[in-house]
């Protein structure tokens, strides 16, 4: 894998993660979300999914991606959703990847991992697991995910542990009800043989309606920090931390926004955007049924070039952990009305707060993704938490597709087990 390289880097030598702002030839990391359907509403979601889109890839185009995926040796993919097992060809998918050379990583409510289910992951070195969880108790996560989520989550874990898979993984997106949990929520990795794997909370897709709820106080993001610190690298996090960094001491990892560089994502209908968490069309670089198909979206696209020339910090550039924070995260600068070459809004050293204070009279004109699958009279979850009201409110702007669009039910003719 070389990088693409649209001026020459400095004369001076590089660290690896300097040379991989400028982009490589194909994506270290490549999200795809395979569906928008799925058999639960949380209210964070990132794709606002719930009803499956018909235009999403046929069989036949997605196995068509996969090859190209083999011919530009990408190693494996991110799948997700929506829920992506509840796709009726997605075993036949996952088996076309791996024997393809292209390993799979896929995130899931565990609804479907039965224990025949898990015996068959277990079989397949090229798989991969996550199951999705936010709270270390059912009190703090079905309000969140929905009801009876985290019985199922735990029975997926059970499942799995019983057919003898290795290091699957526990996702979960931190919040500030779950983050005093972090110890409980290792527990539960460790009781279970998997590893835990936790990520950032972005104002994206339905995230952005409860982002003043849920993302964590300044006080946990130092908590945080500090249990991070702590437990090194035997606690995964996909760079969604690096913002973090400017407490001091680099977290484990590339500390790089990798947009369009290094990372990418592929949503149902073949749509190729900058990041997973940017669903939006100011950050979508073309769709793998053009001519050409997903390698020349990422070698050749506009947004993707540009992304890959050298960026100013604007005003972080003066800030002394601005090597290793890099201004923070895209997709949370701009889904809160941030400008991208200014400070992350969870900024530690207090510069995102005010920046937000700037903007605070916009909210009802902040960006926000076209794209909207949430099942038709979704409920806002009774909240066990106590104070904290999830209100599922919606930012003026949002387009839902209609329902007769979409309608399906993602779990016709299956029984939980």
């Amino acid at each position: 894998m070389t990088a693409v390289l649209p001026a020459p880097p400095p004369a001076k030598p590089q660290r690896l993660v300097d040379l991989f702002e400028y982009g490589l030839d194909a994506p270290i990391c490549l999200t795809w979300e395979l569906t928008y359907a799925c058999n639960l509403s949380c209210v964070h979601c990132l794709s606002s999914s719930g009803r499956r889109d018909p235009r999403e890839l046929t069989t036949d185009e997605a196995k068509a991606v996969i090859d190209e995926f083999q011919r530009m040796q990408i190693f494996y993919v991110n799948i997700g959703g929506g829920e992506p097992t509840v796709r009726s060809d997605f075993w036949e998918l996952l088996d076309y990847a791996t024997s393809h050379s292209v390993g799979v990583k896929f995130s899931t409510n565990g609804v479907k991992i039965s224990p025949e289910v898990a015996r068959r992951l277990a079989a397949n070195d090229y798989v991969d697991v996550q199951i999705s969880l936010d709270g270390a108790t059912a009190e703090v996560n079905d309000p969140i995910r929905g009801p009876k989520s985290y019985d199922t989550a735990l029975r997926a874990l059970q499942n799995l542990s019983d057919a003898g898979m290795k290091n699957f993984k526990i996702s979960v997106v931190c919040t500030r009800q779950n983050i005093p949990q972090l110890d409980e929520f290792k527990a539960i990795a460790d009781r279970y043989g998997a590893q835990l794997r936790l990520t950032r909370l972005r104002p994206s897709g339905r995230g952005a309606d409860v982002w003043d709820e849920l993302h964590p106080l300044p006080e946990q993001q130092k908590m945080l920090y500090d249990w991070l610190v702590a437990h090194g690298d035997g606690v995964l996090t996909g760079d969604s931390f690096f913002h973090l960094s400017a407490y001091g001491e680099a977290l484990p990892g590339l500390n790089l926004c990798g947009a369009g560089r290094v990372v990418c994502l592929i949503d149902p209908v073949g749509d190729v955007y900058a990041c997973p968490f940017a669903i939006h069309d100011d950050f979508k670089a073309g769709n793998v049924r053009s001519e050409g198909g997903f390698q020349r979206v990422w070698r050749e696209s506009e947004l993707f070039l540009k992304l890959r020339e050298p960026q100013s910090g604007g005003a972080c550039s003066s800030c002394a952990f601005f090597d290793t924070c890099k201004g923070g995260c895209m997709a949370a600068k701009f889904f809160t009305g941030l400008p991208l070459d200014g400070p992350d809004p969870e900024c530690v050293q207090g510069f995102g707060e005010a920046a937000l204070l700037k903007v605070k009279d916009q909210k009802n004109a902040l960006p926000r993704s076209a794209i909207d699958h949430t099942h038709q009279g979704a409920r806002e979850p009774k909240n066990a938490m106590g104070p904290i009201r999830l209100t599922l409110g919606r930012r003026q702007g949002t387009t839902a597709l209609a329902a007769a669009e979409c309608e399906e039910d993602p779990l016709a003719g299956f029984t939980v087990r």
